[in-house]
């Protein structure tokens, strides 16, 4: 069996894509004063690798694919007081390079999201899994950054945690 630290190769060369079936995009947000967390998912997203060739890193994310199991809330993190699906439908992250070391990967890049963008660090954790790999992304944004500052009475945290958890497939050259 191939160790990750082997394959990594694998990973610095071609076109990687995430595939939707075997991944999910997610973010938890502290609210009630830290008490509660409320928990969410994108449900519609496409997701690149690419290390050879800026970005390295993309992610694209449907912003109206939002899903916390509450439609009323659902609806009001979709209006203008946070993602403002209607005028901007798509949250990004790009990254011009990314840094592997064995089963670890650093990413710097952009978030953009409801017509602003923060600089955003990305930590990964990547392992082989046959012939694709495995990886959980993970970040922390400050949501007030991207204009996201609805807190009835400062319920809501200020500090977004974002995971990307899913599969890498090769996916065809796109040269």
């Amino acid at each position: 069996m191939t160790s990750t630290a082997s394959r990594t190769a694998d990973l610095a060369t071609g076109w990687w894509s995430l595939d939707p079936a075997r991944s999910s995009a997610e973010f938890e947000v502290p609210s009630f004063y830290g008490l509660a967390t409320v928990s969410g998912r994108f449900r519609r997203y496409v997701g690149t690798l690419n290390m050879s060739d800026p970005p390295a890193v993309a992610l694209v994310i449907e912003a109206d694919s939002l899903d916390t199991g509450n439609p009323r809330r659902d609806r009001h993190l979709r209006s203008a007081a946070f993602f403002d699906a209607a005028d901007y439908p798509w949250v990004r992250f790009e990254a011009d390079a990314a840094e592997l070391d064995g089963g670890e990967m650093q990413v710097r890049g952009e978030l953009y999201a409801a017509g602003k963008h923060v600089p955003l660090e990305v930590e990964a954790t990547v392992s082989a899994v046959g012939e694709e790999f495995e990886i959980e992304a993970r970040a922390v944004v400050d949501q007030r950054r991207l204009g996201m500052r609805f807190s009835p009475l400062g319920m809501v945290g200020d500090h977004a945690r974002l995971v990307v958890r899913g599969r890498l497939m090769r996916a065809e050259d796109r040269t």
